[in-house]
């Protein structure tokens, strides 16, 4: 076992670990926090990005211990307390969902894409940069539409008016 202290949505952590234990797994069986989802472990569907000191990682495949001091945000610590984040509420909005399954790890890569891209983001960029995120009931229409207006929203400082259930 090895000694782990990072960062989980704001908390400081510490755990014992085995070495071989990854990310996704640490966040789901030690901590609870089941919003990040495993869809393939092999890094492929992307049901499982998270934040890694403010960048998007799959989780299935980085290892806990890799994170050792780092800052880890998952779907849950997107969301202000009872107020959902920006992307969040564009999700719900616009239907950017189907079963849910894939949902959190598409935000998260949204946020990610908006991050990076800034908040007025194209059709073709957000198709392009949303490969790697697996999604197998819809068509990506509604979660496009939803990435550019979470993008759009989160340029504005947008103060989502839904509270996000508790």
């Amino acid at each position: 076992m090895a000694n782990l202290s990072v960062t989980v949505n704001g908390k400081p952590v510490t755990a014992n670990v085995d070495p071989r234990t990854l990310l996704v797994q640490f966040l789901r069986e030690n901590l609870r926090l089941t919003g990040t989802h495993v869809g393939c472990d092999t890094s492929q569907c992307g049901a499982c990005v998270v934040h890694l000191d403010g960048k998007a990682v799959k989780s299935c495949t980085t290892l806990a211990l890799a994170c050792e001091g780092a800052s880890v945000t998952t779907i849950e610590g997107l969301a202000n307390g009872g107020v959902l984040h920006p992307m969040q509420e564009a999700f719900r909005e616009h239907h950017g969902l189907q079963c849910g399954f894939c949902t959190p790890g598409m935000i998260m890569a949204a946020v990610d894409i908006v991050n990076r891209r800034g908040n007025s983001l194209d059709e073709k960029t957000i198709r392009e940069d949303l490969d790697g995120n697996i999604c197998r009931c819809t068509g990506y229409h509604n979660i496009v539409k939803a990435v550019a207006a979470g993008a759009e929203a989160m340029g504005k400082g947008a103060k989502p008016i839904r509270q996000a259930a508790e």
